[in-house]
């Protein structure tokens, strides 16, 4: 199986979010990945958010790494801080604190690690859209929790 993968130095400005959207957008269709299509705006929202909390919560440069394979996309994007990840409860009128929910919402997978002195938080979606022989009792798509083993060994650089 071979995976590209791509990267982006991301300075710790709330203006490299938009930037770090049209980098992976530009990315992705280079891939094949449309914009309009439903994975690539799952993509784009994961990587929103993520860039998001390494720029705001932690004021630390951090590198966005996109790994695209089979079966699955994953988004990684490492900091310099070493404080762990953590979910907030956002009230109704709160603009922020909704990040990690939207991450375990949309990402078929997630989780972080430690990283020297940082940290790496991580998400795969899988391609295959899921049909309804995927679907749960409720309507919704089963998750597989499998990791994407292969895809921490790339094969391509860029």
């Amino acid at each position: 199986m071979q995976v590209l993968q791509v990267q982006l130095e991301v300075g710790p400005d709330p203006a490299e979010v938009g930037r770090a959207r049209r980098w992976a957008r530009s990315r992705l269709a280079g891939c094949g990945i449309g914009d309009d299509e439903p994975l690539a705006e799952t993509l784009i929202l994961l990587i929103s958010e993520l860039v998001t909390n390494a720029v705001v919560h932690t004021g630390c440069p951090a590198v966005l790494r996109m790994l695209l394979g089979e079966p699955a996309v994953r988004v990684e994007v490492a900091d310099a801080s070493g404080r762990a990840p953590s979910r907030r409860q956002a009230g109704a009128g709160d603009t922020g604190g909704r990040g990690l929910e939207l991450v375990d919402g949309l990402a078929d997978r997630w989780g972080w690690q430690r990283e020297g002195a940082g940290k790496r938080i991580w998400c795969e979606v899988d391609r295959a859209a899921a049909g309804p022989a995927d679907s749960a009792p409720d309507g919704r798509p089963e998750r597989s929790r499998e990791p994407f083993g292969s895809i921490r060994e790339p094969r391509v650089y860029l």
